[in-house]
């Protein structure tokens, strides 16, 4: 039953799957990471938009004291394609008395279909083109960001849901205690009014009585303030916050649920991969898109030679009259004598490669060496909490055989309180073990990026 209608309900309890489904579905830093796949395939589109066919007009018309110098009209088709090869077709009609004698064309018009190429400069790789390969990077690299921002936001609920968790589990143990302090007071103050003690005799029972109390109420709250923490990540469909009710409680059952819904289950040592961590993938399309930005720098040092050949005619709809001797075409050259600033940028964007390498090696290292620690300190965990389990066993039983005692008249009521203090503390260390082993779960989570595909 989903969440949402279950919150008027006496008693909800709140999985910590169900509760990240939520998360994932409904943060706005959730919607927000898939708003980074969007940007990137927008970026991508605008890229490709420097090959798109376009045409151009210009018209141009001058008239004073009833004289026409002159009207023009240009218009040009043009597509433009890989390595600096654009292909032309263009339409001229001039007339005026103070035309330009190279601008006078037949009556009708004159037509030309031809192409420009780049054979030194932007011949193998131009402006266009970078900024092409350069999206499509940034387009895969934006889907590494969505899945960290992603992970990052799911991290941060964990840690949230564990600290709720804890709270909770604190707060039952000394509603508990609490309630054995009452009843050993209600019972001690029985006996004083009978006369089977003395009156002063009732005073330790109400101390221990009200230091419960007090704990309690500081567990409590602890345990409102982290219910209000672990709201801020419950968001409705419209970008809406959920409030959470207090009858609304964690699993307490939920660890056998934790790795299941992370997604770590049975992810060994040896299983480790680094190379597909969302991380490294988003460092690596960044490298690969300066690298893009060093090749064209590179290109830049070349000379810059454009050569352009049209086929002129008057009748386009022969197609044989574009093989004829009538052409326009022309040459380009230019080359800077010193490339200062073609040098220049070319070293910046070695510099700037050289340090996205750099960043890259430490990442991986950092990753790698952050892994290993994090699956040390689970195996650690694993048998703290074995051993912190057989403690509290044993001061529990220490604690029962005291009460034991104390009903058959061989113990004191500071015998016992000094018994279950040491059981509550060993209860509460237990709870911390096991909140820091929950914690180390979704640190392991964090480092490998996972982003879970069943919630």
């Amino acid at each position: 039953m989903p969440f949402q209608t279950l919150l008027g309900q006496d008693s909800t309890v709140l999985s910590f799957k169900e509760y990240l489904g939520y998360v994932k579905r409904y943060h706005p830093i959730a919607k927000q990471a898939e708003l980074t796949l969007d940007i990137g395939q927008a970026n991508l589109m605008r890229s490709r938009g420097g090959f798109d066919p376009r045409i151009e007009v210009d018209y141009e018309r001058k008239k004073f004291k009833n004289t026409e110098y002159y009207d023009r009209l240009n218009t040009t088709f043009k597509i433009p394609t890989w390595y600096g090869v654009e292909l032309k077709g263009k339409y001229e009609q001039n007339e005026g008395v103070f035309l330009n004698p190279a601008e006078n064309v037949p009556a009708d018009g004159l037509y030309s279909a031809g192409v420009s190429v780049s054979l030194g400069r932007g011949s193998w790789i131009n402006e266009r083109m970078a900024t092409l390969r350069r999206a499509k990077f940034f387009r895969e690299r934006s889907r590494a960001d969505r899945d960290l921002l992603i992970n990052q936001i799911l991290y941060d609920a964990a840690l949230s849901y564990f600290e709720w968790l804890r709270a909770y589990r604190e707060t039952a143990i000394y509603r508990d205690f609490l309630r054995n302090a009452q009843i050993r007071f209600e019972g001690t103050r029985s006996r004083a009014v009978a006369g089977d003690i003395a009156a002063i005799d009732t005073v330790e029972a109400k101390i221990a009585m009200q230091n419960r109390a007090l704990n309690l109420e500081q567990a409590t709250l602890k345990l409102a303030n982290s219910s209000l923490e672990l709201a801020n990540f419950l968001w409705m469909g419209d970008n809406i916050p959920m409030e959470l009710r207090p009858n609304v409680v964690p699993d307490i059952g939920s660890e056998a649920d934790i790795d299941v819904t992370l997604e770590i289950m049975g992810k060994p040592l040896d299983s480790f991969l680094l190379e597909n961590h969302p991380k490294l993938e988003s460092l690596s399309y960044k490298i690969k898109g300066l690298e893009v930005d060093k090749s064209l720098k590179t290109n830049k040092l070349m000379p810059k030679m454009d050569l352009e050949y049209n086929f002129l005619t008057e009748t386009p709809e022969l197609i044989g009259s574009l093989a004829g001797g009538e052409y326009k075409g022309g040459i380009h050259f230019m080359f800077p004598l010193f490339l200062r600033k073609e040098r220049g940028e070319l070293k910046l964007a070695k510099f700037k490669l050289r340090d996205a390498q750099y960043e890259f090696d430490n990442a991986e290292l950092q990753l790698r060496n952050k892994v290993l620690a994090i699956y040390n300190e689970l195996e650690s965990y694993r048998s703290q909490t074995q051993q912190i389990g057989a403690i509290v066993e044993s001061y529990a039983t220490l604690r029962a055989a005291e009460e034991r005692k104390f009903s058959f008249g061989e113990s004191s009521l500071f015998l016992i309180n000094v018994r279950e203090n040491k059981l509550i503390d060993a209860q509460l260390k237990e709870i911390h073990i096991q909140n820091k082993f929950f914690r180390t779960k979704a640190k392991l989570f964090n480092s490998l990026a996972v982003v879970p595909k069943n919630l």
